[in-house]
């Protein structure tokens, strides 16, 4: 279609959560049920990553989105994909 301008797909980040020494399992599971809409299966797969591997991807959006995910009380960071 002539006229058009073709638009990129915004860039994608990923949300990096970090394992700390103080935080309950449980309570991570929640916040990725919560923030992230896992479900209690997947949720608990990623505490397990993030917890023996010290970090680990709760999700994969464009900016916007990504820093509304961060706004839970658990460290994480942004890393674009």
């Amino acid at each position: 279609e002539k006229g058009r301008a073709r638009l990129n797909p915004p860039p994608l980040y990923k949300v990096i959560l970090i394992n700390d020494d103080f935080t309950p399992m449980d309570f991570v599971v929640k916040v990725l049920r919560h923030f992230f809409l896992m479900n209690e299966e997947m949720a608990t797969k990623v505490m397990l990553k993030i917890h023996i591997e010290g970090a680990g991807i709760c999700g994969i959006y464009p900016s916007d989105i990504a820093v509304t995910k961060d706004q839970h009380p658990l460290m994480c960071v942004m890393e674009k994909e």
